[in-house]
């Protein structure tokens, strides 16, 4: 396992003093990222390639959330590659070495010229250590809105894409989907699981169209385009 020691921050902390789920999210990927810098297999290597690792899907399960200035680790396991698809777990541990939320998430390598899946150069096979995948509750990959909710999905306002919503790939970060969906939830809830399926990439100055269904412990969030095409879905469990 890949891992580095962490303290939750002010700036990271919600109205009562917790992490945010987001923050849990933001932590996860820069794991991962930090894992592939210190491989010499970061950003500047996929740069130089045109390549570039982009997520298809999250699920994240929150057992507790940590406090404002608890110290935590944040580990990731890569736990297999198959053609263009990198399949990793992620775990988020307590100072006593509780896991107190872990993950499950696969990404696409793209070449970006052709924006096209490609396969891992034979670098990356043999820097990346692949480890036994952790026990969890593994859910299914897609999001599925039953046809017979989709007439109560509720369209609210339009989003158009900010320059903060970008990250250095100048797309939507994953992040940013998940953040703008949660917007859409009731106060006073507390997150357990959360997944998100990614299926195009939205860009500065698109516009995104959300359909929101809100269940009393499941609620769906479609972030569409202008043409009702998906960019994400985003599922939250509550209790």
């Amino acid at each position: 396992m890949y891992s580095y020691d962490d303290r939750v921050r002010f700036s990271e902390a919600d109205k009562d003093g917790y992490l945010r789920l987001e923050g849990i999210l933001d932590y996860f990927q820069d794991c991962s990222t930090f894992q592939s810098e210190d491989l010499d297999i970061g950003m500047e290597y996929l740069n130089n390639l045109h390549l570039v690792w982009v997520l298809s899907s999250w699920q994240i399960v929150v057992k507790r959330y940590p406090k404002l200035g608890e110290r935590i680790k944040i580990g990731t396991i890569p736990y297999e590659i198959k053609g263009c698809f990198g399949h990793r777990n992620y775990m988020l541990f307590d100072e006593k070495g509780e896991r107190i939320a872990c993950a499950n998430a696969l990404w696409t390598l793209l070449d970006t010229r052709k924006m096209s899946p490609t396969k891992p150069t034979q670098l990356m096979l043999e820097k990346y250590p692949i480890e036994e995948k952790i026990e969890m509750d593994y859910a299914p990959r897609k999001i599925i809105v039953p046809e017979a909710n989709m007439p109560f999905m509720e369209e609210k306002e339009a989003i158009k894409i900010k320059k903060y919503h970008l990250d250095c790939n100048n797309h939507v970060n994953n992040g940013q989907y998940v953040r703008i969906a949660m917007d859409f939830l009731k106060e006073d809830i507390k997150i357990v699981q959360m997944r998100a399926e990614y299926k195009k990439q939205a860009h500065l100055n698109d516009v995104i169209v959300p359909l929101v269904l809100v269940n009393e412990n499941i609620s769906t969030v479609l972030l569409n385009d202008t043409n009702g095409e998906t960019y994400a879905s985003v599922e939250f469990t509550v209790k």
